[in-house]
C-alpha cells in the first residue's frame, strides 16, 4: 500500500510551485483545509485509484480526515472542477515544456452505431459541431462520431486536444 500522506505532500508541493492562490471560491467562514489542499486530495486519490469517498476517508490519515467531513469534501470538489482542470493543464504544461518530440495521434470517438446515424440528433444543432462518419485505417472500422486529437510525448503521458468534427467525404 503506498503511503498516501507523502503522496498527497508531493502533490501538494509541485501545486504550490504552480499556483500561488489558496482558495479559489469564496467562502463566508475560512475553510480548515484550503482549496488547493483539496484539489491535491482530490489529485492523490486519482492517482491511487481510489474510486469511492468512502474507501478514500476511510484510508485518509487523521491529520487530513480532521480538516474536512465527507459531504463538504464532495461539494467543494464539485465547485472546484474547472480549477481542477486547470490545475491538471498547468502540471501537463510544467511537466511537458522541455519535450523536443510528440507523436501525434487521434482515436474515433463514436456517438453510435452508423446504422442508427440517420435518426441521431445528438450534437447537431449547429453544423460545424455536428458528427460525421469516419473511417478507422488502425481498427479497420467506420464509425460515426468524432476525432479526438493526442499528443503522446517520449515518456507516454498523453496531451488530448479538443474534438475534432470529422471532414464530410462526399
Amino acid at each position: 500500500m503506498h503511503n498516501l500522506k507523502t503522496i498527497y505532500n508531493k502533490i501538494l508541493e509541485v501545486l504550490k510551485s504552480i499556483e500561488p492562490k489558496n482558495n479559489f471560491i469564496f467562502q463566508k467562514h475560512k475553510p480548515k483545509l484550503t482549496d488547493k489542499e483539496l484539489l491535491a486530495l482530490s489529485i492523490t486519490s486519482e492517482y491511487l485509484g481510489i474510486d469511492s469517498e468512502y474507501d478514500l476517508f476511510r484510508k485518509l490519515p487523521f491529520s487530513l480526515s480532521s480538516k474536512i467531513e465527507r459531504s463538504v469534501y464532495n461539494k467543494r470538489r464539485r465547485k472546484l472542477f474547472l480549477e481542477l482542470e486547470l490545475m491538471r493543464s498547468k502540471l501537463a504544461y510544467k511537466f511537458n515544456q522541455d519535450e523536443k518530440y510528440f507523436i501525434v495521434g487521434s482515436m474515433p470517438l463514436e456517438v453510435c452505431k452508423i446504422s442508427r446515424a440517420s435518426r441521431n440528433s445528438i450534437y447537431k444543432e449547429q453544423n460545424f459541431s455536428s458528427p460525421n462518419r469516419g473511417y478507422c485505417a488502425y481498427q479497420d472500422t467506420r464509425y460515426y462520431g468524432y476525432k479526438l486529437p493526442s499528443n503522446i510525448i517520449s515518456v507516454g503521458s498523453c496531451n488530448p486536444k479538443r474534438l475534432l468534427p470529422l471532414c464530410s467525404a462526399r
